[in-house]
């Protein structure tokens, strides 16, 4: 079977790639990049006008599978990131039963042996998300997962974490960790400052990220452990991720849209689809993420698509639960917010989402040289559209940006050589 992706415009932050042409693919594998228009194939599909990249890695995401299927599940949560334009998604391991066994590693990867997108399980640090006994980080990594993370429960013992990160870097696998001081946050809605106190809420400080990033980064500092610190949300953990980078440490950050595009104003009319942990923060931090953006600072750009029922997030605000979705909206937030306006270019934005992800979980994809397995994005850059969630694949509607105008959208995706949507 041969592919031809006709006369768009190639876009490989690997190869310092942007030109339009015709990109072919036989039997999942990508051949050769021709002149554009010079390609006849089994399918030809007319790109032109269009962008087409290395296939997106969502390094953040929870796909609800196993045990909370009522919210999402692997089919859909992967048909949400095929719209979204993602070929690959990392699923987090606060599942029921949490990813801390090989039977639930290879239970996930068998679900997603035919689904819209590749799925990579992030297997948990601690048996049963305990924060108490490590899990068998050998067996989860050889069962397939591609990282290890303490994602929804921080680990609060710095020993445990320690010893963690020491068997980690024994079989060279990052470490992702969620960055909170529970003693400073417990009990916490939304961040703490001047929306909190005319909301009536308890807040969780951005000090609480920052101590917990400070204290891992320095771990990473002693065990040589590769460190990936999940959404960062505060002007504070960028500077500590500047400052470790610049001393040479193993350590790597991502961040979400929703922490570049709003405010803890969103929750100021009690709106649980802006509620999610860590919270919205102030202008001041969304202004240091764009920078740590636009220097390189902040390495990839992830959604921790966490989706909910209309039930659970239809509570009063301190009950409902923390999470918002994020796959369908995310290229055409970044794109809106960040390429647009000149924050970061178009190659940053798909290194950021492809490339690097690849790189910190060592997978084999991120890029569209010849040889490499065939999976390829394509976006229409000019596509203007307004977010109903109400048209989601998503099995869950918690979108904190219902309404919102945006520019760019998913066209179709092809996965080892499948061609998605």
């Amino acid at each position: 079977m041969k592919i031809v992706i006709s006369q768009g415009r190639i876009l490989d932050p690997m190869q310092v790639m942007d030109r339009v042409g015709d990109l072919v693919i036989e039997d999942g594998i990508i051949t050769r990049i021709s002149e554009p228009g010079t390609e006849t194939g089994d399918i030809v599909r007319n790109a032109e006008g269009l962008l087409v990249t290395p296939g997106f890695i969502d390094m953040h995401t929870h796909l609800r599978e196993p045990g909370f299927e009522y919210k999402e599940d692997i089919a859909s949560g992967t048909q949400a990131a095929a719209a979204g334009g993602f070929t690959a998604v990392c699923c987090m391991p606060n599942t029921n039963p949490a990813i801390d066994n090989v039977a639930v590693v290879t239970h996930i990867l068998e679900r997603a042996r035919h689904a819209s997108a590749r799925v990579h399980p992030i297997a948990a640090l601690t048996k049963n998300n305990e924060g108490e006994v490590l899990a068998e980080i050998k067996d989860l990594l050889d069962a397939g997962a591609v990282g290890i993370s303490d994602d929804a429960f921080p680990i609060q013992n710095a020993e445990m974490m320690r010893r963690g990160m020491e068997y980690c870097r024994q079989f060279d696998a990052p470490l992702m960790t969620h960055n909170e001081e529970k003693t400073l946050s417990e009990g916490g809605s939304m961040n703490e400052g001047y929306y909190s106190t005319v909301m009536g809420l308890p807040g969780i400080p951005a000090v609480s990220e920052n101590i917990a990033a400070a204290r891992n980064i320095m771990l990473a500092d002693l065990t040589g452990c590769k460190l990936h610190l999940l959404h960062v949300s505060t002007a504070g953990t960028v500077e500590l991720l500047r400052l470790a980078k610049a001393n040479g440490l193993p350590v790597t950050g991502e961040t979400a849209p929703h922490y570049f595009t709003l405010t803890d104003a969103a929750c100021r009319n009690y709106d649980t689809n802006a509620k999610m942990n860590p919270p919205l923060r102030t202008e001041r931090d969304v202004q240091a993420i764009r920078e740590g953006l636009a220097d390189h600072t902040l390495d990839a750009i992830a959604t921790d698509h966490a989706p909910h029922t209309p039930n659970e997030k239809e509570q009063e605000f301190d009950r409902a639960p923390f999470g918002v979705i994020g796959l369908e909206t995310a290229f055409a937030l970044t794109y809106t917010h960040l390429v647009l306006p000149g924050v970061i270019t178009l190659n940053e934005m798909i290194r950021k989402m492809s490339t690097a992800p690849a790189r910190i979980l060592g997978l084999r994809a991120g890029t569209l040289k010849p040889g490499s397995i065939a999976d390829i994005s394509i976006f229409d850059p000019e596509a203007r559209w307004t977010v109903n969630s109400a048209d989601f694949c998503s099995r869950s509607r918690n979108t904190p940006f219902e309404g919102h105008t945006l520019q760019g959208k998913a066209v179709f995706t092809i996965v080892g050589g499948r061609i998605i949507g």
